[in-house]
């Protein structure tokens, strides 16, 4: 012991004034900081896993401890004082984080003298947890990124303010990329906010048992999300057929209605890797098995898609119906969310129902064993975990409660419990190739297999613009599996001239996504029944590329075939991500961080490390001007054009063409992609 501090082999503790702060390497370049009062801080796993080995450089000199973990170097400056005011001593601790050049990363906000802030605000609150706030200080001209997935075309979020909840569409994964040179991990998944304001940073969780982050320091941002990868686990490797096209729509309601589409589109010519069946096509929801009467024999259809060359994807649901056959026994076990107050019941659509309590290790292995047996015993090896969030009728976050606490102390945990439960009950079944669509994400979430998609958004262009940021945001967040509705969700309708243009266009934009996956609720809609007459959910109109009429269609196929073009390229950009922790979908200035330009572009982005992709995000363009970052000629792979770069070029953009740019003079490029739409000459 020495004054205040206690080195530790991994780090340094300093005491004081009933709290207990812990700053420990965790990670090659990394740090974790933990602070808790009048107690023990708790060994929590949430999103990181276990370091690598790492022996970190401590030293003390009076009041001064230094933690040098690689690049990363914490300063705590203890110091002990009266307080005239209160009439006693007090004893406080500040921390600053600088990398080994002595550029200053992140420092703890200043008490203000007078003012007595407190950097590190853990605030009691019945039950033995804490409010907890903690605010740093702002820094001139940092630019701030990642976060998740927030329905704003905003790429800069200095100045933002953002609620840690998620929400249908909305998903937050508390990982920030700073121009700085750093990366932050909220290492807590209770509800609270972080606002990134020009005075101060802050997070603030609403209840907690203790202050909790993760940070590290790289010179490049492929270093710093490399080291997050490093520190919250890698994504698997993706499996073949999540590189071609997935064809989806609300909903096949039969097994011949889904048979037919798979069936046409062979017969066209046309690829398809996975078709999915979509929600209610289970007698009640939480049953987990498909109806008879509308699909009378899963286990042919199933083996006959495998002889298209075409996998499966069923829709599964974390609400269980009251009258579902599997209520009871759930209930029985403990393994559904429990309401603080009133009737258990979370949500209503179609049915009143409760959630599966998916961080209860329990229903997790109940909900694997009843999925396994009436859909991966037949071969199904794809799920589409919707409702992840979840998603209650009411976001009272104070009404409910899981078996790992409250949940306004863990619901953000959710739906990486809810990939979890899936990918480890596949894994124990002897599936390799996880891939699994799910509504939601949190820190880890990728390590489960995760494909996150962005929710139920609207079919409109300001909703495509927005899903360009999201997709950036949620790779730098590390979820480097992302994908869209193609068209949106909402209220497109397939007669509708307009919105043919905006389908196009998204269908573009979706070729060079992570994964390309058509779906929709389309207008206008089929009524469904048995065949004795009782109501089941309505299902979408058509949403097929021969379903918006011959010109559509001709695009839309062009883009299909493209997509196979590009399968080689995504499976190496894949194992980029898989081995090196490197976003599939990137934002401009992951690759060129010199150029000052690259950190404000959010309506262009790069596809693995050599593809410049320019969406067209406006209707009735017909052109659009592209930034090429300096010391890298370019090939237009739409026009055969070469530039130099480190210019703005405005380049022809006819209704059938997507601007995509490769490093690389014209047949020497580093990719090739031959069957790429170019305009008219």
């Amino acid at each position: 012991m020495t004054h205040s501090f206690e080195i530790r082999p991994d780090g340094v503790v300093w005491r004081g004034d009933g709290e207990t702060v812990y700053v420990q390497a965790w990670g090659a370049d990394s740090l974790r900081t933990r602070s808790t009062r009048a107690g023990e801080l708790v060994d929590t796993d949430y999103a990181l896993l276990p370091p690598s080995s790492t022996a970190p450089t401590v030293t003390v000199e009076g009041d001064v401890a230094r933690v040098v973990n690689g690049r990363i170097v914490a300063t705590l400056t203890a110091c002990a004082f009266l307080d005239v005011q209160a009439g006693y001593p007090v004893h406080q601790c500040r921390i600053d984080y600088t990398d080994t050049d002595g550029t200053v990363l992140l420092r703890e906000l200043e008490t203000g003298g007078s003012l007595k802030y407190e950097a590190r605000h853990l605030r009691g609150i019945p039950g033995g947890a804490h409010r907890i706030t903690a605010s740093f200080e702002a820094n001139d001209g940092e630019r701030l990124y990642g976060m998740g997935q927030y329905q704003q075309a905003l790429m800069d979020l200095k100045g933002a303010t953002l609620e840690l909840a998620h929400r249908n569409s909305q998903a937050s994964v508390p990982f920030v990329l700073s121009s700085r040179g750093y990366g932050l991990l909220w290492h807590n998944p209770a509800i609270g906010r972080a606002t990134f304001a020009a005075n101060r940073s802050e997070w603030t969780a609403e209840s907690a048992l203790q202050l909790d982050y993760w940070i590290t320091a790289g010179a490049t941002p492929a270093a710093i999300t490399a080291a997050y990868a490093d520190a919250t686990g890698h994504v698997p490797m993706m499996p073949e057929h999540g590189l071609g096209y997935w064809q989806c729509k609300l909903r096949y309601w039969n097994q011949e209605q889904l048979l037919d589409v798979a069936r046409e589109h062979k017969r066209r010519g046309l690829p398809m890797d996975v078709i999915v069946a979509d929600f209610f096509h289970w007698p009640t929801m939480g049953d987990f098995r498909f109806e008879e009467e509308f699909w009378p024999d899963p286990q042919a259809m199933v083996d006959e898609l495998c002889s298209l060359g075409i996998e499966l994807m069923v829709s599964v649901w974390p609400q269980i119906s009251v009258h579902s056959e599997n209520f009871d026994e759930l209930a029985r076990m403990n393994a559904l969310v429990r309401v603080e107050r009133g009737a258990n019941i979370q949500m209503s659509f179609e049915e009143p129902s409760a959630f599966l309590d998916a961080t209860n290790p329990a229903a997790r292995d109940k909900v694997w064993e009843i999925c396994k047996r009436n859909y991966a015993d037949l071969g199904i090896k794809l799920f589409w975990l919707d409702e992840a969030e979840p998603e209650y009728a009411v976001y009272d976050f104070d009404q409910q409660r899981y078996h790992q606490g409250p949940a306004v102390q863990v619901a953000n945990i959710y739906p990486q419990a809810y990939s979890r439960a899936f990918y480890e009950g596949q894994m124990a079944s002897g599936q390799t190739d996880v891939v699994n669509l799910v509504r939601c994400a949190w820190a880890g979430s990728q390590r489960y297999g995760a494909l996150a998609w962005s929710g139920d958004i609207h079919s409109t262009w300001t909703d495509l613009r927005r899903q360009i940021t999201a997709a950036i945001h949620m790779g730098i967040a590390g979820i480097p599996w992302f994908t869209t509705d193609i068209g949106g969700f909402h209220d497109g309708h397939i007669e509708d001239p307009e919105f043919h243009e905006l389908l196009i266009r998204w269908f573009q934009f979706a070729t060079f996504c992570p994964v390309m996956r058509m779906h929709g609720d389309r207008k206008p809609v089929e009524r469904v029944t048995t065949a004795d007459g009782e109501r089941r959910l309505e299902s979408g109109a058509p949403n097929e590329l021969w379903s918006f009429g011959d010109q559509v269609y001709d695009v839309l196929a062009s883009y299909v075939h493209l997509r196979e073009e590009l399968r080689p390229y995504l499976r190496q950009t894949m194992r980029d991500a898989h081995e090196h922790g490197q976003p599939v979908l990137r934002a401009m200035f992951h690759e060129f961080p010199d150029d000052a330009r690259c950190w404000t572009l959010k309506d262009q982005f790069m596809l693995g490390g050599e593809l410049v992709v320019a969406p067209v995000v406006d209707p009735g363009a017909r052109a659009r001007k592209v930034y090429l970052p300096a010391g890298v000629e370019w090939h237009g792979m739409h026009d055969g054009s070469i530039h130099a770069g480190g210019e703005w070029i405005e380049t022809a953009a006819p209704l059938d063409v997507i601007p995509v740019y490769s490093r690389g003079r014209a047949g020497s490029a580093s990719v090739s992609l031959p069957g790429m739409p170019r305009p008219a000459q």
